[in-house]
């Protein structure tokens, strides 16, 4: 039998056993405490808001993340696989008008709600769509990465269908697309686990239709999370996390480790070159789940600033394992074809973020959230907001046992300021086991919240979101 052959075999084995439904037990970090799944849809009309809501903030600060229906084995169950659940807060002229989360509209999980089959097509292993929502062509979508297609939602988080866009091409995509602010193009960097020796660049245009697909051969399938685009390039991160057959055999949820033996490099892509033409340039080994920014040099090279991992998935079958994470400035150098690696903040940190109207430009401030466990229960996981002219960094405490998602940022209006708006994101509260939407004034870090919007249930530790402003 060939090698695909036994890979597809060994992942359609695999599919059986999770499919066989037992409830999920207390067994499992990620299926405990601020991670529980909760076990309802809900739509509420009725919130209770502490502080002035910006009247500016017309649309909605969606996200999304894995909320397992069930779990057939909750010591093998994975963090990134649980089914999806997206959570909405709508905000319209200083009012907070509703809260609903719904399940996203697997095959699977549609089956376990009683509900209809999703239209549309499918591909890779799986159809659970968990990891980022995003806002293009007027519509919403759903993401994930590694092979599945993204799903439509309508205003109301309601699943609509599969498929690539508005795309008849049959190709995986990601959870992490860029948009250029500029050609409204969103730019990804996508790998099949099926398909190990090569990934994609693919470009959805701003009518939801693919306008490149460019196929980069790449050994041993690495698992590529995010990417980054600049001014003329795409930044390719092809990292020592990679595809396991022998995983896919024992069972394992996620069948992706830690290789040492796989070769640590950085890519910079032409915008419009072919696979041939990426310039790789070799960095320690480490991992990155996600970047900033990134920006052209002069000289050829670019600047990327991205929160690094020392190893992952070396240890633990169950979620991220590093011991050390910092946010770090990347220069690739053009001359030495190599990566200088310098820590910005060695604090433990995740899910940057920036103004997204300077994506691919040079920009000041970044935006990133404590995430140590270890300092979680006690409330000390801040916003941090790091001015990287000034090589400062400043911060906003939720108080204490409270723990913020990732921090979505808004200008104030087209023409405002980079620092010059609000940091949005859905903060929980450890003491009491409940949820609020936290809005900060990012030019005013360390003051007290612009609106605190409570939530009626809580919404459990997750991934990616966005804010969705309304038409104007």
């Amino acid at each position: 039998m060939s090698d695909s052959g036994l890979l597809e075999r060994a992942v359609g084995w695999v599919g059986e056993q999770m499919a066989k439904r037992v409830p999920y037990a207390a067994s499992n970090i990620f299926l405990e405490g601020a991670f529980a799944p909760v076990h309802t849809e809900t739509t509420s009309t009725e919130l209770k808001v502490r502080g002035e809501i910006p009247p500016a903030l017309n649309g909605m600060l969606a996200r999304t993340g894995p909320n397992p229906i069930e779990v057939a084995n909750p010591a093998t169950y994975h963090w990134f696989l649980g089914d999806g659940m997206v959570h909405g807060l709508r905000l319209r002229e200083g009012k907070a008008l509703w809260y609903r989360n719904r399940w996203v509209g697997s095959d699977r999980a549609q089956d376990l709600l009683g509900r209809p089959t999703l239209p549309g097509p499918r591909r890779g292993v799986s159809d659970v769509v968990n990891t980022n929502i995003i806002g293009h062509g007027g519509r919403l979508w759903g993401l994930v990465e590694a092979g599945a297609f993204p799903v439509e939602m309508d205003a109301e988080l309601n699943s609509l269908r599969h498929g690539l866009f508005d795309s008849r091409i049959n190709a995986a995509f990601s959870a992490h697309p860029h948009l250029d602010p500029l050609t409204g193009e969103l730019h990804a960097i996508c790998y099949d686990p099926l398909k190990p020796n090569r990934i994609q660049h693919l470009a959805i245009d701003a009518h939801c239709q693919l306008s490149r697909q460019v196929d980069i051969p790449v050994k041993h399938g690495p698992m590529i999370h995010d990417c980054a685009i600049t001014r003329s390039q795409v930044v390719i991160l092809d990292l020592p996390v990679t595809f396991s057959v022998g995983l896919v055999l024992k069972g394992s949820g996620l069948p992706y480790r830690w290789n040492p033996q796989h070769a640590a490099r950085v890519g910079l892509l032409p915008r419009l070159g072919s696979g041939g033409e990426v310039r790789w340039f070799s960095v320690e080994p480490c991992y990155v789940f996600h970047t900033c920014n990134a920006y052209d040099l002069d000289n050829g090279g670019a600047i990327l600033d991205v929160v690094v991992h020392d190893r992952m998935f070396d240890r633990s079958r169950q979620g991220p394992d590093s011991k050390r994470v910092t946010f770090e400035r990347w220069v690739l150098d053009p001359v030495t074809m190599s990566v200088k690696r310098t820590v910005l903040s060695d604090r433990h940190q995740e899910f940057p973020r920036l103004d997204e109207r300077l994506t691919g430009s040079p920009y000041r401030y970044a935006y990133t959230v404590g995430t140590d466990a270890s300092s979680a229960a006690t409330g000390t996981e801040p916003l941090y907001r790091h001015d990287l002219k000034l090589g400062r960094t400043d911060m906003h405490s939720y108080g204490t046992h409270h723990v913020s998602g990732e921090a979505v940022f808004v200008p104030r209006h087209a023409n405002a300021a980079e620092d010059e708006g609000w940091l949005l994101s859905y903060v929980y509260d450890l003491t009491d086991d409940s949820s609020a939407v936290v809005i900060v004034n990012a030019d005013d870090i360390g003051g007290e919240p612009q609106a605190v919007i409570e939530l009626p249930v809580r919404v459990p530790l997750g991934f990616h979101g966005n804010w969705i402003a309304d038409a104007s």
